[in-house]
């Protein structure tokens, strides 16, 4: 039997297209490994796959100076020693990462043990772990077709994410129920990220007032972000966190307002979903989500918000605007031809494995 180890982590966006590929993996005959941290979130999502998990050590790799680079250049270090030992014993086919800090080890433990590494980018710009990385690769996935020019040695080929095949399943009559919503007002989805995103929760629940006079509102605010005063709310339901339900909130939204992760924006275009989308900000983060924001937009998938401009006004009219626009938005996604990235990554996977079953 073929063998694959997975790994990714540190975000549930550097884990859950690596659950998308487990069905199709499981079909084509792999038996599959995943390797992360002890702790991280990944160690979570993959247990409830049933998938035997293996743990390293892994430091944060920062772009600044601090004095935690010294000692977390002892744990990725130490993590490259564990992959490598626990490459060896489990003798895999080949390697796919995901990405995240953990990835880092891995992909190193696996040139030492001279097993194949596909790698997926999701960002249009590589992150740092990637950057490291992708020196080690035979391939590198790409969701942007922007990003492959970031990608030397012809390495970079663009598939798209892999999108859990649950996502499509989902009954728009069922979500309703899940939302206590009907059918007499359109439904609009905000969703924060795994950690919720506290500034547009806030300037969200300033303007509910106006956003409810014409819509529905599920809320997926963020662990710990629920707001109790408006529990008993009508149009306006708020979660900490969907899973199994997720794919029938989403069957029942007609429109979402969201971040702009790329994992998050990737399922919106597979599943035809015009998306408001409000970047986090260069001074909260590297940029990423500002550059995957602007080709969605400019592809005429999305409206962006800059959080630097947005307030309960913006932010409400953002919301009336999209809504407005949203079939020709769902055309431009129609026209795309950009669903769902599992069968590309897939044929990377076999193409790279070695043939010798």
């Amino acid at each position: 039997m073929k063998t694959i180890v997975l790994t990714g982590g540190g975000t549930a966006g550097h884990v859950t297209p690596n659950i998308a590929l487990i069905p199709e993996l499981l079909k084509d005959g792999w038996d599959i490994k995943y390797i992360g941290t002890k702790s991280g979130i990944e160690k979570e999502l993959i247990s409830k796959e049933g998938i035997e998990y293996f743990s390293v050590s892994s430091g944060k790799l920062r772009r600044y100076v601090s004095k935690e680079n010294i000692t977390d250049i002892f744990k990725v270090t130490k993590g490259v020693a564990e992959a490598r030992a626990i490459i060896k014993k489990i003798k895999p086919d080949i390697v796919f990462s995901k990405g995240g800090f953990v990835a880092v080890p891995v992909v190193l433990g696996a040139k030492l043990n001279n097993i194949p590494v596909i790698i997926h980018e999701s960002d249009i710009t590589p992150g740092l772990a990637n950057k490291i990385a992708m020196p080690f690769a035979k391939k590198v996935c790409t969701t942007f077709p922007e990003t492959v020019k970031y990608i030397k040695g012809g390495k970079g080929v663009n598939t798209g994410t892999p999108i859990r095949e649950g996502l499509f399943k989902g009954d728009r009559q069922k979500g309703l129920e899940i939302c206590g919503f009907n059918n007499s007002k359109p439904v609009v989805m905000m969703m924060g990220g795994s950690l919720g995103a506290v500034k547009i929760n806030n300037c969200l629940r300033g303007c509910l007032d106006e956003i409810l006079k014409n819509f529905q509102l599920v809320h997926i605010c963020g662990k710990g972000n629920l707001d109790k005063t408006k529990m008993q709310l009508a149009g306006y339901k708020q979660f900490e966190y969907v899973s199994g339900e997720l794919p029938h909130i989403f069957a029942a939204a007609d429109i979402v307002v969201s971040r702009a992760g790329s994992n998050s924006i990737s399922e919106f275009l597979a599943l035809k979903k015009p998306a408001l989308l409000i970047p986090l900000s260069a001074s909260a983060s590297r940029g990423d989500q500002i550059l995957n924001a602007k080709s969605f937009e400019k592809q005429g998938f999305a409206v962006v918000l800059e959080e630097e401009k947005m307030s309960e006004k913006s932010l409400a009219e953002g919301i009336r605007s999209l809504y407005a626009d949203r079939n020709s938005i769902r055309a431009n996604m129609d026209k795309s031809g950009q669903t769902n990235g599992v069968e590309n990554v897939m044929n990377i996977i076999r193409e790279y494995a070695p043939k010798n079953e």
